[in-house]
């Protein structure tokens, strides 16, 4: 297996732009004088956008050398206001316009299943179980769109060794909250709530595999998945749990939410394969949110752009029939 080394190329932290320019920016726009100009640059959430970026808290962290370099950024405003995230509703500006009523304190997380002894985790004693870092990674969704995202968080393993799993665990389920007094979109969208993914168990183990507590220099916003969720950067975008309460170590597959409601169309894995075409679209390339135009079809890399580090977790196997 592969790991990616320190790059000396690689994004310093000073580099990306922090929240206060893109606020200032939306601020310029909210007054007219850019609509037109956002819309041929490609920035359609930032024109369109339906609320204020939720509070957040500024978050201290240091460059990862598992940060993927040479890729431009997407804004804040696009990372906030072009989300999937179906508690709080079925459109993509629906979670920046109602994740206002979440509630990220307190939070805690459980662990229980195949493991030594059950625990529960405070979020702040779990933000501080390891050196939190910032890792740009590529992110793909299902819908055949990506962006590039400056992640902060630290590789669930870390996590996952202070849950003293047994050797019988062989999967890791996440449970997302299901409060619809919270999560509006529960009552509107026909899910098996609450919402649940998985993986296997060297999966979540990958150093790749980030516990994510942020974006850009700051705690989550609610509707990118606050408090806490994970981020599996080679995988479709629904594999990665946001607002996560419950860790499950499990003998078997989990049942996830996305399989269970259309297996056709979402496989357990949800490896990036542009050789594998969703039953109603083709993967064979993404529109990049944010880029202009003339730029935003790009074709889409197997593993997302991660082979290198990841193939040889899926060596044997059939990755059109384990899709």
């Amino acid at each position: 297996m592969l790991i990616r080394k320190s790059d000396p190329n690689a994004i310093p932290s000073s580099e990306i732009t922090p929240r206060s320019a893109y606020m200032n920016r939306r601020a310029f726009m909210a007054a007219g004088a850019a609509g037109a100009a956002a819309l041929a640059a490609g920035g359609l959430t930032e024109f369109l956008h339906p609320a204020e970026v939720h509070a957040t808290t500024k978050l201290a962290s240091v460059p990862s050398p598992l940060s993927t370099t040479g890729l431009k950024l997407t804004s804040f405003d696009d990372i906030t206001h072009y989300n999937n995230f179906y508690e709080f509703g079925p459109n993509k500006g629906d979670p920046a316009a109602n994740a206002g009523s979440l509630r990220t304190r307190p939070w805690k997380v459980e662990v229980e299943g195949e493991v030594k002894k059950k625990k529960t985790f405070d979020i702040d004693s779990l933000m501080k179980l390891h050196p939190l870092e910032s890792r740009v990674y590529r992110f793909r969704c299902v819908e055949a769109w990506s962006m590039v995202i400056p992640w902060i968080g630290y590789s669930l393993s870390e996590f996952i060794k202070q849950c003293d799993p047994l050797p019988s665990a062989k999967f890791v389920q996440f449970l997302s909250l299901d409060d619809p007094s919270q999560m509006p979109g529960i009552r509107s969208v026909n899910l098996d709530w609450p919402y649940s993914e998985g993986l296997r168990m060297d999966e979540a183990m990958h150093p790749l595999t980030l516990l994510t507590f942020g974006l850009y220099d700051q705690t989550l916003p609610n509707q990118d998945g606050a408090p806490v969720r994970v981020v599996v950067p080679w995988k479709y975008g629904f594999k990665s749990a946001k607002s996560i309460v419950k860790v499950k170590f499990v003998k078997k597959m989990p049942h996830t939410t996305w399989n269970d409601m259309a297996s056709n169309e979402y496989g357990f894995y949800s490896n990036v394969n542009p050789h594998v075409d969703h039953p109603r679209w083709s993967q064979k390339t993404e529109r990049v949110i944010g880029a202009p135009i003339w730029k935003q079809r790009q074709p889409t890399l197997m593993f997302n752009g991660y082979a290198d580090q990841v193939a040889g977790l899926y060596k044997g196997m059939d990755l059109k029939k384990n899709y």
